[in-house]
């Protein structure tokens, strides 16, 4: 499954072109999401209640809301999730690629103000973020598959860079308040998406580096 052509003319972007490491990151959650059994769609993710299929549906509305933020819209007027057969995933994979393509086609929009609720920024930061958010959702899946995934160094670097900006090392509960309180009241508000940071080893790899700063348990925090 090819999702790079879909999502920007990558071979003609400079490889630190943002949005040449958000396809990149596509590229990895989509060969994952390719290799989905039906055996394993119920699977739990490290997600507190989140299997496979509604992972597969989180990050689908990732690609989502990016492409309405390219395209001047707010992307939190979508669903966090959609339910999809997974004979569908592949389609909508690729369309929702599409559909970020043509929001993030012109180079000015990386330049363009935008505001999400935890930040505001030019729009190439704020597709960083949303490149951290499909990397650490990618590793949820492929932890729930018990697959290895083939990351890409570019989103790693930015997914490490983008976490260590936003979440403080304690005190993430006071964070969280304060991006709530930030937040129009029809938003719905949920549980704090993040936990406090997990300690590992000085040698542990990067993708692990990033999902423990996130609070989540990898395999070298064991």
């Amino acid at each position: 499954m090819n999702t790079t052509e879909h999502v920007s003319p990558t071979n003609t972007l400079s490889p630190s072109d943002p949005r040449a490491v958000f396809a990149a990151a596509v590229r990895t959650a989509g060969e994952l999401i390719a290799s989905v059994q039906p055996h394993q769609t119920g699977l739990p993710t490290p997600c507190a209640d989140i299997d496979v299929s509604g992972m597969f549906g989180h990050l689908l509305m990732v690609l989502e809301r990016v492409a309405a933020l390219g395209a001047g819209r707010d992307p939190m007027d979508l669903p966090d999730e959609k339910e999809v057969p997974l004979a569908g995933w592949t389609a909508e994979w690729l369309a929702a690629a599409h559909r970020v393509q043509q929001a993030w086609t012109d180079p000015e929009v990386l330049e363009r103000q935008m505001w999400l609720p935890w930040a505001e920024g030019p729009g190439g930061q704020m597709l960083g973020s949303y490149t951290a958010e499909l990397t650490v959702h990618t590793w949820d899946l492929a932890t729930a598959l018990g697959h290895g995934v083939e990351w890409d160094a570019r989103a790693l670097a930015t997914s490490w860079e983008v976490y260590q900006a936003m979440l403080p090392a304690g005190d993430r509960q006071a964070r969280f308040d304060e991006v709530r309180a930030q937040m129009p009241p029809e938003y719905p508000v949920g549980p704090p998406p993040f936990l406090d940071a997990v300690d590992l080893p000085a040698d542990a790899p990067l993708i692990e580096r990033i999902v423990a700063w996130t609070g989540r348990q990898p395999a070298s925090a064991a």
